[in-house]
């Protein structure tokens, strides 16, 4: 099955990734050196780590190129539901020319601009074939604390993890994720060519009006469903579940609280570790608390209509591992944690509409949060930022209106799929590409290339 797949997947690599990073540090911090070519200022709160690189913010081609990159970045990775941060951190480190640690915070609040942008574009928007919003609460409710939980951990031991382990383990994640996308769009397109014919044969194509109506009753596999009964107009306060959205927001606060008084801590004090383990029960207590709604079938994935499926404790597990392993990855590497939530709702047989706008709502919450706790440490140019955010919002709100458009025009919601595939493929080449230059540099230079130590960091 895809999603066992899936799932079983991502655990076994969080399970990897866990076992590395509480591996030893061998490094003697005081011989740490760091090569400072072209280095504008050092991060004086992490200094034993790195040194920081902000160009001097004027108009040239870089900012010309990087623009119209982050543009079509943010327009398919908020249509894709995976934010576009394995485009936005390559493209800020490449030709901007931000160092690799900066550019994983500036990635951060461009995704969070444009998941923001995208989410309340559909506030509005419904499902394409049943009578509900397009955003499933249900599912949201069941992943974001988790990722949460993982981006905390990730935003934490950004600075100390080696680049050679994060491009290791992001090559083969993503390329594992890329293909199973790719099928599950082939798969879908044969099952909407298929649906098309059969529409045509029973001469109800005609009947249905409008081409975005003909992109309704194809997404669907209930051809006896009446497709001629109009879709019923809510108004915004109707269209959202302001309960389910209520929690994801007391979630989001209290995990963000938590994370703020970390950094008033002395790191690996008695403060500092309570500051970390009280995060385990907030995210595990909600998450848990939708869980057992769903295993006691007292929720349901309302998205997926009547084709409820039986779900047993492990599944439910695994999938809870795979929002925590999506949100360390996203901390680590500056990604929305959509590239994982995105192709799992697939396999969930969630319709493409609902997996994308469903995973960028999470991605809004906990790309906001990392936002936060890289502004406390100091980590990137609030003008930069503020600027390409204003392009990755404008792209996001562009791309949702374009692909809206195509999917009316071909009735096929697999675009949606093909353009998640597209994107994870991209970001696998330029941050698995960058990951490779940067190992050989280090190697040539004779550089350290191991663990750092988390007790020697210091942050207000």
């Amino acid at each position: 099955m895809a999603v066992k797949w899936v799932a079983a997947k991502a655990l076994i690599a969080f399970v990897l990734l866990v076992s590395v990073s509480a591996a030893p540090s061998h490094q003697n911090n005081a011989e740490n050196k760091t090569p400072s070519n072209g280095t504008i200022g050092i991060d004086y709160h992490a200094k034993a780590f790195y040194k920081h690189h902000w160009p001097s913010m004027k108009f040239g081609w870089k900012i010309i190129v990087g623009s119209i990159v982050g543009f079509l970045g943010s327009a398919f990775g908020t249509v894709g539901g995976v934010g576009g941060g394995g485009i936005f951190v390559p493209m800020l480190t490449l030709i901007v020319g931000f160092d690799q640690k900066s550019a994983t915070a500036i990635s951060k609040c461009m995704i969070t601009g444009g998941a923001t942008a995208t989410v309340l574009y559909n506030l509005r928007q419904r499902h394409p074939t049943l009578d509900l919003p397009v955003i499933d609460y249900d599912l949201a409710l069941l992943f974001q604390p988790m990722l949460m939980l993982g981006i905390s951990i990730g935003v934490a031991f950004n600075v100390i993890f080696p680049e050679w382990m994060l491009t290791v383990l992001l090559i083969i994640f993503f390329v594992g994720i890329s293909i199973k996308s790719f099928l599950k769009g082939v798969d879908t397109w044969k099952k909407e060519t298929i649906m098309k014919k059969e529409a045509k044969k029973n001469s109800r194509i005609d009947d249905i009006g409008t081409p975005e109506d003909t992109a309704h009753y194809i997404q669907t596999e209930d051809l006896a469903k009446d497709v001629n009964e109009p879709k019923k107009k809510v108004s915004l306060v109707e269209n959202i579940r302001w309960k389910e959205l209520g929690l994801l927001f007391s979630g989001w606060i209290m995990i963000l609280g938590l994370e703020i008084a970390k950094k008033h801590t002395t790191t690996c004090s008695r403060l500092y570790w309570l500051m970390n383990l009280l995060q385990v029960p907030v995210a595990v207590g909600m998450s848990s608390y939708e869980a057992v709604r769903l295993y006691k079938g007292k929720r349901i994935i309302a998205s997926k209509g009547d084709q409820q499926p039986n779900f047993c404790v492990l599944q439910l597990v695994l999938f809870c591992a795979c929002g925590t392993l999506a949100g360390m990855i996203a901390g680590l590497l500056g990604l929305g944690g959509g590239f994982i939530l995105g192709p799992l709702f697939l396999g969930l047989g969630i319709p493409p509409q609902v997996a994308s706008a469903t995973s960028t709502l999470v991605m809004a919450f906990s790309a906001s949060m990392a936002v936060v706790e890289y502004y406390l440490l100091k980590r990137f140019p609030v003008p930069y930022a503020l600027f390409f955010v204003s392009i990755a919002t404008a792209a996001a709100l562009v791309g949702q209106h374009l692909v809206k458009k195509a999917i009316a025009i071909l009735g096929r919601a697999s675009v949606i799929i093909f353009i998640l595939t597209f994107t994870l493929c991209v970001s696998a080449v330029l941050l698995g590409g960058v990951g490779v230059v940067h190992m050989i540099q280090k190697i040539e230079h004779n550089e350290y290339m191991g663990f750092g130590d988390l007790c020697t960091y210091r942050a207000h």
